[in-house]
């Protein structure tokens, strides 16, 4: 995991207690310390971790029966949804909008034929690897006829228009999405911390400082420690989810919108800080999309950036507290 989370201190008021677990792909966790209004700390962090898990079912592509798999195959424009994917959709759209279509949420036809067409369960090419033979160092750009312009949320009615045939990726935007209602639900104990692999979201009553550990992509080591006492962190990066296709070539999940195909951009990580889970994933996704040249743009709360020759540029955040 490319982003931990960790208590100030070994000594805290209260116990901090966790829930370990896999989920998305990769480690996940949640820490909860203090009662809150509803919950003791080990009802909220068991309620949190069934939620991800529920969750998961419900938002993967590579399952069936999943709501979003269902929303997909549905030959219908207008189909009815969940609150939680209604709110899904109508973020990953605004993940777009807010970005200029860097991050597209509708090339799953795309991605399938780069070759994550199902759930990759094995061990994951490292970015040497993956840079031995790579095309030529670009940055990605937004595709000209951007199916995501054609969505529409109806909250109310709990709908969603599209156009026929026109499939969404939850990707890390739902992630987002996931640490942000937790969050709401977790926000009157002392303290709290959910990571879902690779995006964590934090904060508490107690407004206390939690270090959030970014890792380097190359190896295990600590590239940088950011202190801080609320909001979200979120890191992309081009071998957390890579193969090698049926022609030998290596490829990783983050496609150029432009050409359908994965993006060599010179930036092979980010962790992007940010008020929202969705905001962090947008910005990380966007900053290495972007390219090597104006990945630092994108990090107006502060954050990280990893390039291919293992050098790093560190944008230090305003203040502890991200959320504004």
């Amino acid at each position: 995991m490319a982003v931990e989370i960790h208590t100030k201190t070994p000594e805290v008021p209260e116990a901090e207690v966790s829930e370990r677990f896999s989920c998305f792909g990769g480690a996940c966790a949640v820490l909860v310390e203090g009662d809150g209004l509803a919950w003791t700390a080990a009802r909220a962090a068991t309620h949190a971790r069934r939620r991800l898990e529920r969750w998961h079912h419900q938002f993967s592509r590579f399952e069936a029966r999943s709501e979003l798999s269902r929303l997909n195959s549905d030959p219908r424009r207008t189909v009815p949804v969940t609150p939680l994917m209604a709110r899904f959709v109508e973020a990953a759209v605004a993940a777009a909008a807010m970005t200029g279509g860097l991050v597209d949420p509708t090339l799953v036809t795309e991605i399938e034929r780069a070759g994550y067409a199902e759930s990759l369960d094995l061990e994951q090419l490292g970015p040497r690897d993956l840079l031995r033979l790579p095309p030529r160092r670009s940055p990605g750009r937004p595709r000209p006829q951007a199916g995501w312009r054609e969505v529409r949320v109806d909250r109310r009615a709990g709908t969603v228009t599209r156009p026929s045939g026109l499939r969404l990726d939850s990707g890390g935007i739902a992630k987002g999405l996931f640490g942000d209602a937790l969050a709401a639900a977790l926000g009157t104990h002392r303290s709290f911390a959910v990571a879902a692999a690779g995006d964590v979201r934090f904060g508490g009553t107690a407004r206390k400082l939690r270090p959030v550990q970014v890792a380097s992509p190359f190896d295990d080591s600590i590239l940088h420690r950011f202190e801080l006492v609320s909001g979200a962190a979120a890191t992309s990066g081009i071998s957390k989810r890579s193969w090698i296709d049926r022609d030998g070539a290596a490829g990783h999940h983050l496609l150029d919108p432009a050409t359908g195909r994965p993006a060599f951009t010179g930036v092979v990580q980010v962790t992007a800080l940010a008020p929202t889970g969705i905001g962090a994933e947008a910005l990380s996704k966007a900053a290495l999309l972007s390219g090597a040249e104006e990945a630092t743009a994108w990090l107006p709360h502060g954050g990280l950036v990893v390039y291919d020759d293992s050098s790093i540029d560190v944008v230090a955040p305003d203040s502890t507290e991200v959320e504004r």
